[in-house]
């Protein structure tokens, strides 16, 4: 009955595909997706994700592949009993504690929904229960753990030093420290079954479940956009100190950053941070570093004391960065910053009803008449050029707002539509510098960098203007305009360092990681900003968040990510 779905999934094109795929390249088997996909329907991605984190604590040997054969139910039951008695037989020889009523209402009730569809029919649970009879909380946490690939003794020692009462959270704690213990003496080899961050994200996301099933806190966004927009500060606005505590998860190596805007639909940087270690978002409003509004949300793992921006600072008015305009600009048009630079521009058509609307009038236009004139001007970006005459930004002032250099776009068979384009998908280049300039002292004698999604460089002309030597650059964007505008800038700039272009974050598997890690000693820096195209507030037809067909890529990053801090990690 499965096989089916999981062979329509796997070869066709559309959002379910889509999904299918980021799901099985985060790790879990393509059966357990198919089946997580069919039971919850393919417009839930957090209850996809909750289903397959509690089927891979039920399946420590998961299918490979639709085309071997499923043990019917009975037989898995024989398994699963079989594997319980295995591993709880001495606890339960030893450990003559009685289950409290709160923890058979809460094991019975959050156990049973995690058990497979295949196994909740009356036959095989009475089995079960004739076999292996009820769990306590001690023993449910122990075969997880196991289950995650961690040795029945070890767990067990775990439990003991740790308490009964202890969280998965902090048995994984402990578990991982004593094997960065072994892992420091050099007779010791014994790689984990799975990378141990991998390990700790399930960990993470099964304890947050647990918590909201028995009621300790409600199910809602917990992160809200800050007012104002300066997250742990900017240079050009007072704030006071700011003191953040990194998760252990995200201490390790590479550096990263990640980028998207921060207006997204509900719930959407809540997944983002729990994907991200928990790593508090930085919410900033690039209209404190330029012209031009951009709100944006960052998460990233660098330091954030002793940053410095670049120089000289940008204007921050229209006035500044556009005098030409101060002569045509009407009293009544109160802008003093543009909103958020998009991928799209005015017509003429608009500009020219703007223009005969305006002319029938000798002095003010009716209070009406102004309010049309300035909606569309703030909608558009619209600039005064003339009299009663507006008039759409030009690509090279655009590139000036976002911080690059002039004519960075222009050129090279690049069409006027293409360049506001790729501009309007790129970095605020003032904003990202302030955020990396940190990392100028760390890496004086340059930086190695994975660019993800790099678009037209946005990262890399941040670290130049830096005065950060690029010492290796692997960019990976599919547009192949913008790796023309990447390439003709490192030429230009005379870099020399290594640029690698590669077209598709798929084509990051882990054997690729492993290679590029391998030949250049690895990366410092993993950056990069999945597509915004189902976040954005101005997409009315496919916003659907992470699970929209361009957004979904975001997984793309934290699966290179968690492969490159496991690779990097063993090589250590």
């Amino acid at each position: 009955m499965q096989e089916p779905l999981l062979v329509r999934l796997s070869s066709s094109s559309g959002p379910s595909s889509t999904l299918f795929r980021h799901f099985v390249g985060a790790g879990f088997s393509e059966n357990l997706v198919a089946k997580a996909i069919e039971e919850n329907g393919e417009g839930n991605m957090d209850s996809i994700l909750n289903a397959l984190l509690t089927y891979s604590a039920l399946e420590s040997s998961p299918s490979d592949g639709p085309d071997i054969e499923k043990p019917s139910a009975r037989e898995q039951n024989g398994d699963f009993a079989e594997r319980i008695n295995d591993v709880f037989g001495h606890v339960k020889n030893a450990d003559s504690d009685q289950k409290t009523d709160a923890d058979s209402d809460f094991w019975s009730s959050d156990y049973e929904e995690n058990i497979p569809e295949d196994l909740s029919d009356s036959d095989t649970c009475l089995g079960m229960e004739e076999t292996s009879g009820p769990l306590s909380e001690k023993e449910q946490k122990l075969l997880f753990l196991t289950d995650m690939g961690y040795p029945v003794e070890e767990v067990s020692i775990a439990i003991e030093r740790c308490g009964p009462d202890s969280s998965l959270e902090e048995l994984a704690d402990f578990l991982c420290a004593a094997q960065m213990a072994r892992a420091s003496d050099s007779t010791y080899v014994d790689p984990p079954k799975q990378p141990k961050l991998f390990k700790k994200r399930k960990l993470l996301e099964y304890e947050l479940k647990r918590k909201k099933q028995k009621g300790l806190f409600e199910d809602e966004e917990q992160i809200r956009l800050p007012k104002p927009m300066i997250g742990f500060g900017v240079p050009t606005e007072p704030s006071l100190p700011f003191h953040r505590r990194l998760p252990e998860t995200a201490l390790a190596p590479p550096y990263f950053y990640y980028e998207n805007v921060a207006l997204a639909p509900k719930g959407v940087w809540d997944t983002i941070s729990r994907f991200l270690y928990d790593v508090e978002p930085e919410f900033v409003d690039s209209k404190y570093f330029c012209a031009a509004a951009r709100k944006r949300g960052y998460i990233h793992n660098l330091p954030i004391e002793n940053r410095f921006p670049l120089l000289p600072l940008p204007p921050r008015s229209i006035h500044e960065a556009l005098p030409l305009t101060r002569k045509w600009w009407p009293h009544w048009d109160i802008r003093t910053k543009l909103n958020c630079l998009q991928t799209a521009i005015g017509s003429a058509k608009l500009t020219e009803r703007i223009r005969k609307a305006l002319e029938d009038y000798d002095g003010d236009p009716p209070v009406h008449v102004q309010k049309y004139v300035l909606d569309e001007c703030r909608k558009w970006n619209l600039v005064w050029v003339g009299r009663n005459k507006v008039a759409p930004l030009e690509p090279d002032e655009v590139e000036m707002l976002l911080g690059f250099p002039r004519n960075h776009t222009r050129g090279g068979g690049i069409s006027r539509t293409d360049r506001f384009k790729s501009l309007g998908n790129s970095f605020q280049v003032d904003t990202v510098a302030y955020h990396l300039s940190v990392l100028k002292d760390l890496f004086p004698e340059g930086i190695k960098v994975l660019s993800l999604f790099s678009g037209i460089g946005g990262a890399e002309v941040a670290l130049h203007r830096l005065g950060i030597p690029l010492k290796t650059v692997v960019s990976v964007e599919i547009a192949e305009v913008n790796r023309n505008i990447q390439r003709s800038w490192w030429e230009q700039t005379n870099q020399k360092g290594i640029l690698v272009d590669i077209a598709d974050v798929q084509q990051l598997t882990n054997d690729r990681l492993e290679q590029l890690i391998s030949s250049f000693g690895g990366f410092d820096l993993v950056i990069g900003g999945s597509p915004c195209n189902n976040l954005a507030g101005s997409n009315r037809v496919s916003r659907d968040g992470l699970e929209g067909k361009e957004s979904s890529l975001f997984f793309d990053y934290i699966r290179i990510l968690d492969s490159v801090k496991g690779i990097m990690g063993k090589k250590q």
